[in-house]
């Protein structure tokens, strides 16, 4: 006969992501001037009593002593844990739907506050073993029934004992009394539970370390929500790319790797072996050679504008998908491009310089205003735009230039050539991408083609301009100034000197590519790019990415979503359809997208299916990659 199988969880810190007991305290304390001091002895005995290092009866009466609750503060409790259940244990809800007769709630808590939440997820209330409050004639907390076994040390193993489960019985939780019920013998295993917060004495108790409810339920072959434990996905994350994103990531459930300079070639073809979603921005190059040993990599997030760091063809046929933030940083680079006009054309910069180290130079010669000035834009994208629409409202006449086909925002006109911008303009600025056919589109013929005297600005990508002939052109007073903000050859860290034939030119500002780092930018990008990678990741969609076709998809329940991706060659969607067919697998729901390179299709099937199918659909000829998502 086989043994049915029993799940133990703990509330505090485990269902939910804190400890009831000290978020009532301090709604309790609310207004109370020793709040701080008393929210802290609170969480020190909360703490001293997980690690073992207390009872649990002493724990409660000194908690209890320094509470002053109401019952009235147990409104507000509720609604906080409700919006605080732990996220995996969110995700997982059909789990705790399906196995209801088999989940019990063993906590040290209290079921006035215990119960409302866990009944949300169709745990039934005779399955919750708690402490209970008494109240005093006016609703206050004056203590707690101390005949309840909770109350006491080592009330958890008597309760389960109590229970006498007939199976296998398994207890999840993130402190001492959890771990004392396997001590006992009345458990198979403890997992120790750590999305919200991991003591580390408890870990070395622990027959598994749990991160998520994914892994608990991954290892236990019980997959609901997903496929695969997030906490099995490893991130990393180059460049110093804004803490908004490790975070993001991090609470998504993902294991998350913090690199704060770039890599060269070598290096992260090494690192990369192991990594499932990589981050970068406009320093590290992911090349053909570094994707021969990205195995495991799925989707590739560039904390930037531009992907020619990226071999986006390499990423198809590797099948990785790659998302930008197309738009995220252009306020930053058009206010930028702003300032540096208007300094340049005012001289600001060198007589800056020049006070600094003491001189005195009062003059309006070379100073100009940018009222009535010609400005010509080479690239009209989303940046380009913005930065005619505002230079427009500074007084400017606003020229631009694009390879494609655009329409002129507000008063802009359009130029037939690069030259019959060059010919006009005051002021010359490139927004373009680096693409090979962009390199030094701005060379020695482009700087006779402009004004004398012209300001030049360049803060799109270093290759686009040829830099000897920007130098030789300020050297002889062609170009008045510039500003550049990127280079063909950047450090790769802060710590790395920066090279470059225009240091001590006069009249040029030089930036370190931050046309795009702002505060403002940078939490924008880490708050998209991450958003674009999670959702491909749940639900298969690829809105927005620069090298697969987009497809938008909704969640669906009730349902297996499964994603193929193949090369672009005849047959392969119709050998999909026979191996479903031979299974009697019936498809809720089928997307097909493909680009010259690759296939993009999702099928959505009924939840019964057998693991041949997977084999069967893994081995289908041109297959790139396959994966079930949920």
């Amino acid at each position: 006969m086989k043994l049915e199988k029993f799940f133990i969880f703990d509330f505090d810190s485990t269902f939910t992501k804190v400890e009831a007991l000290d978020i009532l305290c301090e709604i309790s304390l609310e207004g109370n001037e020793e709040k701080d001091n008393i929210l802290q002895q609170v969480k020190d005995i909360t703490n001293t009593c997980m690690e073992g290092n207390m009872s649990f009866r002493e724990s409660l009466e000194g908690r209890l002593s320094l509470l002053k609750a109401h019952k009235k503060h147990l409104i507000p409790l509720i609604a906080y844990l409700k919006d605080n259940v732990s996220v995996s244990f969110k995700r997982n809800k059909d789990f705790f739907r399906t196995y209801s007769d088999n989940i019990f709630i063993l906590s040290n808590g209290f079921k006035e506050f215990i119960v409302p939440i866990v009944k949300e997820y169709g745990i039934q209330e005779a399955h919750v073993f708690a402490n209970e409050f008494i109240f005093d004639e006016e609703d206050n907390i004056a203590g707690y029934d101390q005949a309840n076994l909770l109350s006491g040390d080592d009330g958890k193993s008597q309760v389960i004992r109590s229970l006498a489960l007939q199976g296998d019985v398994y207890v999840i939780g993130d402190g001492y009394n959890d771990y004392k019920i396997k001590a006992a013998g009345l458990a198979n295993k403890f997992y120790a539970f750590t999305e919200n917060i991991q003591r580390e004495s408890i870990l070395q108790m622990a027959d598994h370390i749990t991160p998520s409810l994914d892994e608990f339920l991954y290892l236990n072959k019980m997959n609901t929500a997903i496929s695969y434990p997030k906490n099995r996905i490893n991130v990393l994350l180059l460049e110093n790319i804004h803490p908004n994103a490790e975070k993001k990531l991090r609470e998504e459930g993902y294991n998350v790797e913090i690199h704060a300079a770039a890599m060269d070639e070598e290096e992260l073809a090494e690192r990369i072996k192991n990594v499932s979603i990589l981050g970068i921005r406009s320093k590290t190059h992911v090349t053909a050679k570094v994707l021969e040993n990205a195995n495991r990599l799925i989707a590739l997030g560039a904390f930037c504008i531009g992907t020619n760091q990226i071999d986006l063809e390499a990423c198809q046929k590797k099948g990785v998908a790659v998302f930008n933030a197309p738009y995220s940083n252009t306020r930053s680079v058009v206010e930028m491009a702003i300032a540096e006009i208007i300094f340049l054309m005012r001289g600001f910069h060198d007589k800056s310089i020049g006070m600094h180290e003491g001189k005195w130079i009062k003059s309006a010669s070379n100073s100009n205003e940018v009222r009535g000035k010609k400005l010509g834009i080479i690239g009209y994208g989303n940046i380009g735009a913005q930065l005619s629409v505002l230079a427009e409202n500074l007084g400017m006449d606003v020229y631009y230039y694009d390879f494609i086909e655009k329409l002129a925002l507000g008063n802009a006109t359009k130029c037939s050539s690069m030259e019959e911008l060059l010919h006009l303009a005051d002021v010359v600025t490139i927004h373009v991408d680096g693409r090979p056919q962009n390199k030094n589109v701005i060379d020695a013929e482009a700087f006779s083609h402009m004004k004398d005297g012209v300001v030049f600005l360049n803060l799109s990508r270093g290759p686009v301009v040829d830099i000897k002939a920007l130098r030789d052109n300020i050297q002889n007073g062609k170009v008045r100034g510039a500003g550049i903000d990127v280079f063909p050859k950047e450090p790769k860290s802060n710590d790395e000197e920066f090279v470059s034939e225009l240091r001590g030119l006069p009249n040029v500002i030089l930036t370190p590519h931050i046309g795009g780092s702002t505060l403002e930018a940078q939490e924008n990008i880490a708050d998209f790019v991450p958003n674009k990678i999670i959702e491909y990741v749940n639900t298969g969609s690829t809105t927005n990415s620069v090298n697969f076709p987009n497809v938008q998809l909704p969640l669906l329940h009730n349902a297996h979503r499964l994603m193929h991706i193949h090369m672009n060659v005849p047959g392969v969607l119709a050998k999909i359809s026979k191996i479903l067919a031979e299974h009697n697998i019936n498809v809720v729901g089928q997307y097909l997208k493909t680009n010259e390179t690759i296939g993009y299709v999702i099928i959505d099937i009924d939840k019964a299916y057998d693991d041949t199918v997977i084999q069967a659909l893994k081995s289908i000829d041109n297959t790139i990659r396959f994966r079930v998502l949920y």
